[in-house]
C-alpha cells in the first residue's frame, strides 16, 4: 500500500514502508563517497532504483541532473512511478524492467514486508538463511537518522525481525533487457554515475554492457554479494574496462553479510 513520508530534510517522498524509506535515504550517503560525486549536468543510471530515493537525492545534488531510474517489480515500480510525476521535474525517467545480460523475462521473488531485497536470486538467502539475520542484526547497529531507536532492540530479536520481513513473499514476472539496449534507444552519449544495486543480479548487469558503451560509463557504485568469488570477478572486469581507481568496503553493520560496495573511478 503506497504511503508517504519525509526524508530526514524534510523531503517529501512517496514509499512502501516508511523506515524502509529512510533506509534508502541512509545508503545515498553510503554511495556518494570514495570519490563519487554527482555534479552539474550530470546523467545518473540507478539499475535497482526501489521507489527512486537514490533518484531524488541525485536531482537535488546539483544542476540539470537526469535519473533513469530501473525497477522490474510492479508494486515498487508503480511508487517510483509516483515520485517521479511529483518530485522529479521531469529529471527523473523510469522503465518498469530489470536490466540483466539478455532480453527475456524472469520470476522475481517480492518480499512486500521489506520491498528493498526483493530479488531475482532468492537462492542466496536459502544457501545461507542466517546472512539474512545478520544483515538485520546490522541495519540495528547502525541505523539511519531517526531511526536511532534500532540500537536499543536486543541483537537476539534480529531473527525474529527477519523472519517478519520475508513472510508472505510471492513471485512475480518481469521484464529483462541489457543496459546497452536502453544506451541505444534512448541515444545515451555518457553516463556520468551508473550505480547498481539489484540484490545478486550484479554480474548479470555488468555483463550486459557491450564493449563500445563501456568508455561512456566514467564512474560506478556497486553493492556485490561476493558468492563463488564474484567480488574479485567485478574487480578484475572494472580494471579491463579501465577504471583504474577500485575501492572495496562493507558497509558499517554489514560486516559479516559478504555484501560489498565497489567505488570505480577512471
Amino acid at each position: 500500500m503506497m504511503t508517504k513520508t519525509n526524508l530526514s530534510d524534510g523531503t517529501p517522498v512517496f514509499c512502501l514502508r516508511k523506515p524502509e524509506a529512510k533506509m534508502l535515504d541512509h545508503h545515498v550517503d553510503g554511495y556518494l563517497q570514495n570519490g563519487i560525486s554527482i555534479n552539474d549536468n550530470a546523467v545518473v543510471f540507478d539499475v535497482g532504483a526501489n521507489v527512486g530515493v537514490f533518484g531524488l537525492r541525485a536531482i537535488q545534488k546539483a544542476k540539470n541532473v537526469n535519473a533513469y531510474c530501473f525497477e522490474p517489480i510492479p508494486d515498487i515500480f508503480s511508487v517510483l512511478k509516483k515520485n517521479a510525476e511529483e518530485y522529479g521535474d521531469g529529471r527523473i525517467h523510469v522503465y518498469e524492467i530489470g536490466v540483466s545480460d539478455k532480453l527475456t523475462n524472469a520470476s522475481f521473488t517480492y518480499f512486500p514486508n521489506t520491498p528493498a531485497l526483493s530479488t531475482l536470486h532468492p537462492e542466496q538467502w536459502d544457501e545461507d538463511p542466517a546472512a539474512f539475520s545478520r544483515a538485520v542484526k546490522g541495519t540495528m547497529k547502525n541505523p539511519p537518522e531517526g531511526m536511532k531507536w534500532m540500537k536499543l532492540i536486543p541483537p537476539f530479536f534480529s531473527g525474529i525481525i527477519a523472519h517478519f520481513l520475508v513472510r508472505g513473499k510471492k513471485q512475480v514476472e518481469c521484464k529483462l533487457v541489457p543496459l546497452s539496449n536502453v544506451i541505444e534507444e534512448e541515444k545515451i552519449s555518457q553516463i556520468d554515475l551508473l550505480k547498481i544495486d539489484c540484490e545478486g543480479a550484479e554480474w548479470a548487469v555488468l555483463k550486459g554492457i557491450k564493449e563500445n558503451d563501456w568508455p561512456k560509463i566514467k564512474s560506478l557504485v556497486i553493492e556485490v554479494h561476493d558468492i563463488d568469488g564474484r567480488l574479485e570477478s567485478v574487480r578484475q572486469l572494472l580494471k579491463e574496462k579501465g577504471f583504474t581507481k577500485l575501492h572495496t568496503e562493507s558497509e558499517v553493520g554489514l560486516e559479516n553479510t559478504g555484501m560489498f560496495n565497489i567505488f570505480a573511478l577512471r
